[in-house]
């Protein structure tokens, strides 16, 4: 029995997924859809709303506004879109345009995602890193200002 037990406990690591873990002060190298570099490293020292959406996504554009007006009335946040979608980058754009948001938006598709993040389970998907560069908090749903506000402490 207890041979059993070992085959099928080997068997079952073998057919899991391995998926890496996420390091405590992630990295992001990306170029925005304004064709900027965005490096996470230089935004060493303030707090970095790190927001995974979509265009289709309804909860998504339903947080969007709240993320922007909090980073605008917090001089020590930053944000940085990442749009994880599979959409045409002009119709990214496209959205931008009618929905803005006042901080830099990279798009990440589905088949290239970040290295030292966790793909996203649904969206929106938010992970916010503090001043150190380190991950403070992940949220999973939408987030508000209320939200960003309580992780981030007076």
């Amino acid at each position: 029995m207890k041979l059993f037990v070992t085959s099928l406990l080997v068997a079952c690591m073998f057919a899991a997924p391995a998926y890496a873990v996420m390091p405590a002060q992630p990295s992001i190298k990306v170029t925005t859809l304004d064709g900027k570099p965005y490096d996470l490293a230089s935004q060493r020292g303030h707090w970095v709303i790190v927001n995974f959406w979509a265009t289709w996504c309804a909860p998504c554009i339903k947080e969007l506004p709240d993320i922007a007006h909090f980073v605008a009335t917090h001089p020590n946040v930053r944000a940085i879109g990442i749009a994880y979608d599979d959409t045409d980058p002009s119709d990214i754009r496209a959205f931008l345009d009618k929905h803005p948001v006042g901080f830099p938006v990279a798009q990440v598709t589905m088949d290239k995602p970040l290295k030292d993040f966790d793909e996203p389970l649904g969206l929106p998907t938010t992970w916010l890193i503090a001043p150190d560069g380190k991950v403070a908090k992940h949220f999973m749903g939408p987030v508000t200002s209320a939200s960003l506000g309580a992780a981030i402490g007076p």
